[in-house]
């Protein structure tokens, strides 16, 4: 069954789906990649099951290594310095030589053309030579002689008319052999013959030599003043996520991110940087950003919410919204101007939250990256549309957003990922490697609350965020409490006289009883069930309650588990004074 798993994975191989790196995988051939027992791994997680804890805090602790770098160049290690500031000197050099706003060189097969368009221009000038010099002539030979061949005939002939020039005039008058041929030319005819043959053979390329000689100077005396008059353009100034280019430490920031993706190989880095300025220019980022009408009805499929302990901004990626099909027609649909939409929707998102990073060397520059994969496509059952439309997007992500990531939280992971992933893990880096982490269902909400407040944590994700809640901010903390396995577990409100007291309460999993009760300080008072003690199931959301004291006393919640498992409770209050 090993071999027919592999098999499979080796015929679909789908790109892994995560935020800012994209890679296709190539299936490892090695056996150990491979899940030593494929029924093993098919059984679903559940929150009962050792086996796959043991395996989802295996995959979290692998993946929890890496620690944001410092941004401070003074902090930098010394080879990172000096790839920073050899860097900037390339990029100084560039803008120096407007390389950046450059047009592109012509394609080879342009210049191939030129020079084939070349070489018949220049035939012509030897043609009319030959045939000017072949209707002067009666000798047919002179036809098929070559152009030095025939000047030295001329040379020749021109000698013997000057030696028959100097003979006695006897000679000179014995015209009879050209009385008995009247069909040959005469001497004189000769002479004048030769003469034009001279005029068309030597004189012509000599005139062409002069005024070649006359036109060559002036255009060595054009140029020089070109050098010397012009003066030196300015430096062309360029900008990258509103951050202008060596103008300040921020241009830093964005530089060491560049260095950072390429490991601080600079010639990499700044060809990368090349890359991102043109498709940037090529997208037209700056007209994307006030482009409306984009992501209708996406708003759950990737939206912002909260910051983690460290205050990055946290956002949330469900693609298993998908499964909605009138929201997954509206959105592909066969249609490739939708497809395009969508990509432009999902650009103009990411440039508008990084519009809200501090780009400052002690600011927030990065994100966290939480993935649903609760009701995402299956491994081998990826839907066309939605498979082409989110590899797209990221590998452009991937390609012109470098290391805007800190922490890459993969939630509700489904029973096929932790084998999926063992098999593909050669193909990414040790550093991307060290940004993942994966949690099953029964361990979302736990390993959410790792990296962020659970008030900061969305209602459905464990959190006791709601959309639309006034009560609590997000400034007043929530408690956080383990509860024991088959155990009860009571927490405490204190209640001033004529206050309202609201309280809010959340248990991971639930699967428990809960119960609330007003307990007045008084002797003798007596005790006002609030919420009578029932059973709340796993997919009860938050409880919020409030009661109204009349009198000084608490309010004792009561949490009854009686599972075999620790539960996790999250709760906060505050008192309200009453106008009466």
């Amino acid at each position: 069954m090993a071999e027919e798993t592999k098999k499979i994975a080796e015929e679909t191989t789908p790109e892994v789906v995560v935020s800012d790196v994209t890679v296709r995988e190539t299936p490892q051939p090695e056996p150990e990649t491979l899940p030593e027992s494929p029924e093993k791994d098919a059984a679903p997680v559940t929150g009962e099951s050792k086996v796959e804890d043991e395996k989802e805090k295996e995959l979290v602790g692998e993946s929890n290594s890496f620690k944001e770098e410092s941004n401070k160049v003074e902090e930098l290690p010394n080879p990172e310095q000096k790839a920073l500031a050899e860097f900037k000197q390339m990029v100084q050099e560039a803008l120096n030589k407007h390389e950046f706003t450059a047009p592109p060189p012509p394609p080879p097969a342009k210049e191939e053309d030129e020079k084939k368009a070349a070489v018949p221009a220049e035939a012509p000038e030897a043609e009319p030579v030959t045939e000017a010099a072949a209707p002067a002539t009666p000798d047919p030979v002179i036809e098929t002689e070559s152009e030095p061949v025939a000047e030295k005939k001329v040379e020749t002939e021109k000698l013997e008319k000057t030696e028959e020039k100097v003979t006695p005039p006897e000679t000179e008058a014995t015209p009879a052999p050209a009385a008995e041929t009247p069909s040959e030319p005469s001497e004189t005819e000769k002479v004048e013959a030769v003469e034009e043959i001279k005029e068309t053979i030597v004189e012509v390329p000599a005139a062409v030599a002069v005024m070649a000689s006359t036109e060559e100077p002036p255009a060595a005396e054009a140029e020089e003043p070109k050098t010397e008059q012009t003066p030196p353009a300015a430096p062309e100034e360029v900008s990258i996520w509103g951050i202008p280019l060596l103008a300040d430490e921020r241009s830093d920031v964005i530089l060491l991110k560049f260095l950072r993706a390429r490991d601080f190989k600079v010639k990499e880095a700044f060809t990368m940087l090349k890359s991102v300025v043109a498709w940037r220019k090529e997208f037209k980022i700056d007209e994307l950003l006030d482009e409306k009408e984009l992501g209708q009805g996406l708003e759950k499929v990737v939206y912002n919410h909260g910051v983690d302990k460290e205050g990055h901004p946290v956002c949330y990626n469900a693609f298993g919204e998908f499964q909605d099909k009138e929201l997954y027609q509206n959105t592909f649909a066969d249609d490739k101007e939708k497809l395009t939409k969508f990509l432009r929707w999902r650009i103009q998102f990411m440039e508008k939250s990084i519009r809200n990073l501090d780009f400052s060397p002690d600011g927030i520059n990065t994100f966290v990256q939480v993935l649903d994969l609760k009701n995402s496509p299956g491994l081998f059952f990826y839907k066309k549309e939605l498979r082409q439309a989110t590899n797209r997007a990221l590998l452009l992500l991937q390609d012109n957003y470098p290391e805007f990531v800190a922490k890459q939280v993969f939630i509700n992971v489904p029973w096929w990922y932790p084998a999926y992933y063992r098999m593909i893990n050669a193909s990414f880096t040790t550093r991307t490697k060290s940004k993942f982490v994966f949690a099953g269902p029964s361990r979302s909400a736990d390993t959410l609350f790792k990296y962020i407040a659970p008030e900061q944590v969305p209602a459905q994700y464990g959190g006791l965020s709601k959309e639309g809640e006034e009560e609590f901010t997000t400034a007043e903390p929530a408690t956080e409490e383990i509860i024991k396995p088959a155990s009860k577990h009571t927490i405490e409100f204190p209640v001033t006289e004529k206050s309202t007291l609201v309280w809010e309460a959340r248990v991971t999993g639930w699967d428990v009883s809960y119960g609330a009760e007003f307990v007045p300080s008084a002797e003798g008072g007596y005790t006002i069930l609030i919420e009578k003690s029932r059973k709340v199931g796993a997919n009860e959301s938050v409880i919020s309650t409030s009661y109204k004291a009349s009198e000084a006393g608490k309010v004792v919640i009561t949490i009854d588990n009686q599972t075999s498992k620790k539960k996790k409770l999250v709760y906060r209050s505050k008192n309200k004074i009453s106008d009466c």
